[in-house]
């Protein structure tokens, strides 16, 4: 038997939607957009780290501690060919250069390119001038020949060798077993300087082959083969590579007889400091190691209180439902 079919009038109502009904899959586009959002702001936050992070090293390169590569073998034992070595950029801006200080310092106004030419003279262009200036600072780029070497001499000490076979800084003899290159001489070639002021006699610690002082001595370049105290970038203070040199570069204990402190005045402070500036050496790389190990932990702590509210967000909407 056939069952008749109803028929719909004109105005008849179509049947209306289960709420209860709705498929699930109908979220989705909604939920893939969240993510998609989620996505991009983890790696807003990834970016904004990293540009965080560089800007932290640069400043850290320009103004706390630099690392430089050891090029040549004049510094041996102290130093090897390729050793890596942190330089203290601050600390001249609280205590003057010291005796046996391993200090970095560039050839201009010495002593030049390691041929003897004169460093490359900067551009013209105050603004290019400027940009090679900022690349410098950092660390990133420089037309300047950089040397490492031993203070020896500050300015008005009077050096000179040998006497007894020792060099002597205002008549001290200084006994230099502990850091000379093993079974070399103080120096073969005999020398008697009064340090003009404002600069630096250095000297190598492997004597038969370091170029220093000693070489630059003669025509052609300024002031007896000294160097100029505003060219040093900073105190050598310790080895960081290979990890078999790992080491600290402390004063060797000849620099320390309190004869020697009783001649020259010695190199003066590059800015006036207190002692509150006396504590910032400490404080300021230790500040640099926290800001870059403190940038990611509070990116990291963002992201998860922002995690815990989305949390919440879905939690009240599922009660809602």
């Amino acid at each position: 038997m056939l069952t008749p079919t109803r028929r719909r009038g004109r105005h008849a109502r179509l049947p209306l939607p289960d709420p209860d009904a709705q498929p699930a899959g109908e979220e989705l586009p909604a939920d893939a957009q969240q993510a998609a959002g989620q996505q991009a702001s983890a790696w807003r936050h990834l970016m904004l780290v990293v540009v965080a992070a560089i800007i932290v090293m640069l400043l850290v390169k320009a103004f706390v501690a630099q690392v430089y590569r050891i090029p040549s073998a004049s510094m041996e034992n102290t130093l090897l060919t390729g050793d890596r070595v942190l330089v203290n950029k601050l600390v001249y801006h609280v205590r003057g250069i010291a005796r046996g200080d391993i200090v970095v310092f560039s050839g201009q106004d010495s002593w030049g390119t390691t041929t003897g030419a004169p460093d490359p003279a900067l551009p013209g262009n105050p603004l290019v001038r400027a940009g090679y200036d900022v690349l410098a600072d950092v660390g990133v780029y420089s037309t300047q020949t950089y040397y490492i070497k031993r203070v020896i001499g500050l300015p008005g000490d009077r050096v000179a060798c040998c006497v007894n076979g020792r060099v002597t800084v205002n008549g001290v003899p200084l006994d230099e077993t502990s850091y000379l290159f093993p079974g070399a001489r103080p120096s073969v070639q005999a020398f008697k300087v009064v340090v003009p002021p404002g600069r630096l006699w250095v000297m190598g610690d492997n004597r038969a082959i370091s170029d220093d002082s000693r070489g630059h001595m003669s025509a052609g370049f300024p002031a007896m083969g000294t160097v100029p105290e505003n060219e040093v970038a900073g105190r050598a203070f310790l080895i960081i590579w290979p990890p078999s040199q790992l080491g600290d570069l402390p004063i060797p204990a000849t620099f320390q007889q309190a004869a020697l402190h009783a001649g020259a005045p010695g190199s003066p402070v590059r800015q006036a400091a207190g002692a509150a500036a006396a504590a910032f050496p400490a404080a300021v790389p230790a500040a640099g190691v926290a800001a870059l190990a403190g940038i990611p932990l509070l990116a990291l702590r963002r992201r998860r209180v922002r995690a815990g509210r989305r949390e919440r967000r879905r939690g009240c909407a599922g009660a809602r439902r």
